[in-house]
């Protein structure tokens, strides 16, 4: 199965363009942003759990890298109400469950070998740093050799500097509304631009992103 494959092209997902499918889990739900392979696979998706669903234990191959969005996600090392942001290394194992229902962003198969950090971050118990322009606070997720996450708030009426994506940049819109010269992302919106693409954003209303920047494959450009 191949979806959103091609890494060097700009794709944006919307919440009206969401397609929901069932996984093999009774209860969990998935919509699919970019997918390589079946049931084990390179895959963004975002999971919806029912109250009282749970997935079969399972290993993590290649990583896994998750943002609670809403509800509580559970498994046997605790509970992660949202905001929580949590990676997984290769090699870990876990049997995920929820109580009340959750939903996730998460990230498989997408951790090089030597990234051997296991994080759990309470993001809206964590302090922000200032940004690089007024109106931006920043609150660094992950940083490793090709990758940084962060969570990045705007203020409303903040506007950055045009400036370009070595590596490419993914963004996931949680509150409020981003934007650039392209289009506007309410929440709930994804958009994967690749290597050395451009744009000056901006947040007329304010929002809080999630983005992850340099870890898409680097094309020739010439």
């Amino acid at each position: 199965m191949k979806i959103r494959s091609d890494f060097s092209k700009r794709v944006v997902v919307r919440p009206d363009d969401y397609d929901w499918v069932a996984s093999p889990a009774s209860g969990v739900d998935r919509m699919m942003l970019d997918r390589i392979g079946d049931e084990v696979a390179r895959a963004t998706t975002i999971v919806r759990f029912a109250p009282n669903s749970y997935f079969d234990a399972h290993s993590h191959d290649g990583g896994e890298e998750f943002l609670v969005l809403d509800g509580v996600f559970s498994d046997e090392t605790g509970d992660y109400p949202a905001g929580s942001y949590v990676r997984n290394p290769i090699g870990t194992s876990h049997k995920p469950h929820t109580e009340k229902g959750c939903t996730i962003l998460v990230k498989l198969h997408q951790f090089e070998a030597d990234d051997r950090a296991q994080i759990h971050i309470k993001t809206n118990e964590t302090a922000f740093r200032p940004g690089m322009v007024d109106g931006l606070s920043v609150l660094p997720l992950h940083s490793v050799t090709g990758e940084n996450v962060a969570l990045v708030r705007w203020a409303p009426g903040t506007y950055f500097n045009p400036h370009r994506h070595w590596g490419g940049e993914e963004v996931f819109v949680i509150e409020g509304t981003f934007a650039d010269e392209h289009g506007s992302y309410p929440a709930g919106s994804w958009i994967r631009s690749p290597h050395m693409s451009e744009h000056k954003p901006f947040s007329d209303e304010g929002c809080l992103i999630y983005v992850k920047t340099g870890h898409l494959p680097i094309e020739d450009t010439h």
